[in-house]
């Protein structure tokens, strides 16, 4: 039903439909659902996002801008079973489902009347777990996924070479897919604001600017173009990771040392389950106050030893800088493996 990189508001779906009473109340969902301690939004209901609550923002501020929400712990297994019902009932339909995401997925068809699919998409996922969903349709993958946007909440929309310019063109580019705050800051500084203007900036500057994959990518999405191809093979995971936010700033280098070696062991451990070699390693830190940042290490040959693997993040670790953190996380890139795409499809695209 869609493609999602973070948690979207059917979390706070699932969370309603256990508590029925809080039905048409802001909800907020993060962390240990504790707004006094350090955490971030996971998601939140439309009811709290009109109130400017959104997902990755401090729950401290999130409870600012909103003191009578309802704020909920994460409940993972809830929502991955929620998830698993979703998939199942979206499968029964006989079209390709490709899932993104827990709450997201692609639908492949060949058919005169998408939006007919789109509607039976919805009841079946309504019937099999009583949530709704917004479909987007679109003759790609890009067009299906931005139409989403324009379909919620619970509603359809399509969106193809033929209306793409009248709904995307005056729309600032930051509303394509792919495009955040730092990506649409720099297509600023080239003069690109709206997505008319990216789709006829020259390639050369933005391949100047970004290189020559991402370039030329940010140029065809401008256009609405992308990939038609709808893959049904199980989503395989480029890595793993494991991060935590300390309730208390770690001071000392042995502290930070210390937490790293634990996180590693926990991604060590995701690692041997999948059983693909590491490629690389990466750590991520957020200083007190709130400066993150980042390195990473190719390993020497793809590796499977646990002992190699911990040694090249503890070698990251050594670069921290002395200072406090409040914010640390280990992540292992692994190897991918060969397999032929399938035949493409028309993708219809939705989201929880």
């Amino acid at each position: 039903m869609g493609a999602a990189r973070r948690p979207r508001p059917v979390v706070a779906a699932v969370e309603v439909l256990r508590r029925p009473e809080l039905a048409g109340r802001p909800v907020v969902v993060g962390g240990r659902g504790d707004p006094s301690e350090r955490g971030v939004v996971s998601t939140a209901s439309y009811e709290a996002r009109a109130f400017g609550v959104r997902s990755g923002m401090p729950l401290r501020v999130a409870a600012r801008k909103l003191p009578d929400a309802v704020f909920l712990p994460v409940d993972a297994p809830e929502y991955e079973r929620a998830s698993e019902q979703v998939m199942t009932a979206l499968r029964s339909l006989g079209a390709v489902v490709e899932v993104l995401g827990w709450d997201e997925a692609f639908l492949g068809a060949v058919t005169d009347d998408p939006e007919a699919l789109a509607h039976r998409a919805q009841q079946a996922v309504l019937t099999a777990t009583r949530l709704r969903c917004s479909v987007g349709i679109g003759d790609n993958k890009v067009r299906a996924k931005i139409a989403t946007e324009h379909g919620k909440p619970a509603g359809t929309f399509r969106l193809t070479a033929e209306n793409w310019s009248q709904v995307m063109g005056a729309r600032p580019t930051i509303e394509l897919w792919g495009v955040g705050t730092k990506v649409s800051r720099r297509l600023e500084t080239l003069g690109v604001r709206t997505v008319d203007e990216l789709a006829a900036a020259p390639v050369d500057a933005l391949v100047t600017e970004f290189g020559p994959r991402m370039g030329v990518w940010y140029h065809e999405l401008g256009q609405g173009l992308g990939p038609t191809t709808v893959d049904d093979r199980p989503w395989v995971p480029r890595g793993h990771g494991r991060e935590t936010t300390f309730q208390e700033n770690l001071t000392t280098p042995a502290q930070a040392r210390e937490a790293v070696r634990t996180l590693a062991g926990q991604v060590l451990e995701d690692v041997a389950q999948d059983g693909r070699a590491v490629v690389r390693v990466a750590l991520k830190v957020r200083y007190a106050p709130f400066v993150t940042t980042g390195a990473s290490r190719t390993l020497d040959a793809p590796t499977r030893d646990p002992a190699t693997i911990l040694a090249a993040v503890l070698a990251l670790a050594d670069r921290l800088e002395d200072r406090e953190i409040r914010l640390l996380g280990v992540r292992a890139e692994m190897l991918m493996p060969d397999d032929a795409d399938p035949a493409a499809r028309t993708p219809v695209r939705g989201r929880i």
